[in-house]
């Protein structure tokens, strides 16, 4: 996967680019924690292709969600095992997220405890593709320093929405949009 967004029209859109074999309309592919059927296949000038050839660049509709870039896709023979393997992936990720934010918990509790305190900056980040989404979240992450700790306690693809704004005001979070509309 090349880049990830979501399209008003057209919903989940992922630029994929074949390395070896022949990605086909109406496969069933895997991309890390997404699956979908290929409704569509899109060229570098936007028309539809049947099928794409290796080093051919597509853009492929249909996906469940945006993948990040990075993630290899798979092609699946039947989308009961795609469904399976995606649901997987995604309980083992949140999982791994939710020991990570237990950690850094407790680290900035004994942290603000022997400091006399240490000030948070939470923040609510939404973007336009999956790309700016984790060069954003890098750059957040790395501008703490000894008086404040920057927080993501949120983050998404596409446009700013109610529960995005009730996230922020629960966490006392700032909400930033970067290309999105609210």
């Amino acid at each position: 996967v090349v880049e990830s967004r979501l399209d008003k029209g057209r919903g989940v859109v992922a630029t994929i680019l074949e390395q070896n074999g022949t990605q086909r309309q109406g496969d069933i592919v895997l991309l890390g924690r997404h699956y979908g059927r290929v409704r569509a296949m899109l060229d570098e000038t936007s028309r539809q292709v049947p099928e794409a050839g290796p080093s051919i660049p597509v853009e492929i509709l249909g996906l469940d969600g945006t993948p990040e870039a990075g993630e290899e896709f798979f092609v699946i023979e039947n989308e009961k095992r795609a469904r399976e393997v995606a649901e997987f992936r995604d309980r083992a990720a949140r999982e791994t997220r939710m020991a990570r934010s237990g950690v850094a918990k407790l680290d900035t509790m004994f942290a603000h405890l022997a400091t006399g305190g240490k000030k948070s900056l939470n923040v609510v980040l939404k973007t336009d593709v999956r790309g700016s989404l984790e060069a954003l979240q890098t750059a957040l992450r790395d501008l703490g320093n000894d008086e404040v700790e920057v927080n993501v306690v949120g983050a998404g693809v596409g446009a700013i929405t109610e529960s995005d704004v009730n996230l922020a005001l629960t966490a006392s979070a700032v909400l930033f949009g970067f290309n999105v509309r609210a």
